[in-house]
């Protein structure tokens, strides 16, 4: 054998156990998130996707979890860390930071949607159309909306359009923002962790939420009335939530454990996730009952009151589409239709 073959070999040899080495390598994702570990987009999201993820590659990639930031920063500035690389992979709602992905805030105009599951599939296929640009630097493998929001107050109930005025009620994106404003109130934006401080203080009147968190941040408890809107009709709003992961560290993976992460993300997961937000409406719902929290039911009636109020912001979203050089209307009918479809 010459010395020229013998170091080609010799190359080959290290090459080869250099990637059995990275392939043996066990990889870490630093998962961060919003929410305390008795909330389900814990316990029943990313715990156990972490758990699928570490058994089908064989335990060579498994999950860090930093549940409510515990990891630093605030719930605005997860869609930045996870694209800058700082968090590998994000539990988050893009409406916290508002105006930066208005094309996905179709699934977030008012009076829009009725079942998480049945919306979370939507906006799977909704996103897959046409919102996959406003997240350059993420993979996403899941987006869904929570269970029919409603509206909670403190000190004054909520029984006509009329009982808005004067209250400074919690928005969660910039529809719920433009809903409230609508209606007669002061919206302030915020994210979920500080409400429950912000109602004890009096910073805020009341807030704008989903069933489903209610326990998690103990929003019963500072809160006395709860308004409902007609069963009949659409949910009064609702927020959309993704599950990002950096695109690079995504792109860094060998094929099998891109395959790993592929299985466990879609469509069928953003529905799975859409369903466990409806089963969980029942158990925060009944953790106000159980206080003696009052509820309001708004009549059929009144909350068409409220439905016409709020239908310019489905012109203003189509103008706003219409601008950036989008089909403003043909996107707005796609989330219509596929919400529809979804609830067959």
């Amino acid at each position: 054998m010459t010395l020229s073959n013998s170091l080609v070999r010799g190359a080959v040899v290290l090459a080869l156990a250099a990637a059995a080495s990275a392939q043996a390598q066990e990889i870490v994702l630093k998962v961060h998130h919003i929410w305390p570990t008795m909330a389900i987009g814990h316990s029943r999201v990313v715990a156990p996707w972490c758990e699928a993820i570490a058994k089908e590659s064989n335990n060579r990639m498994r999950c860090q979890i930093l549940p409510a930031m515990t990891g630093g920063g605030t719930p605005a500035q997860l869609v930045d860390r996870v694209k800058d690389g700082v968090d590998d992979l994000v539990v988050t709602l893009p409406g916290y930071t508002p105006g930066r992905f208005p094309i996905m805030e179709a699934l977030e105009l008012p009076f829009m949607t009725n079942t998480a599951e049945s919306a979370s599939a939507a906006a799977w296929d909704y996103y897959s159309k046409y919102a996959t640009k406003e997240f350059t630097g993420t993979k996403i493998l899941a987006t869904w909306v929570h269970d029919e929001g409603f509206v909670s107050t403190s000190s004054k109930p909520i029984r006509s359009m009329e009982d808005f005025k004067g209250l400074k009620i919690r928005a969660a994106s910039r529809q719920s923002t433009k809903l409230l404003a609508r209606l007669g109130a002061t919206p302030v934006g915020m994210p979920i962790p500080p409400v429950a401080d912000a109602m004890t203080k009096g910073t805020i009147d009341g807030f704008m939420t989903a069933w489903e968190i209610i326990p998690a941040f103990k929003l019963h408890e500072v809160s006395k009335y709860h308004t409902e809107i007609e069963a009949s009709r659409p949910s009064m709003f609702t927020a959309g939530f993704v599950m990002a992961m950096n695109q690079a560290k995504y792109d860094s993976l060998p094929a099998d454990l891109k395959s790993v992460i592929d299985k466990n993300s879609g469509g069928n997961l953003s529905r799975t996730i859409g369903r466990y937000w409806d089963e969980a409406t029942a158990t925060g719902r009944n953790a106000a009952v159980a206080r003696g929290n009052v509820f309001n039911k708004i009549n059929a009636a009144e909350t068409d009151r409220w439905i016409q109020a709020s239908a310019p912001l489905y012109d203003e979203w189509v103008a706003d589409m219409d601008k950036r050089g989008l089909p403003g209307k043909q996107m707005l009918q796609d989330a219509k239709d596929l919400i529809k479809k979804y609830n067959k």
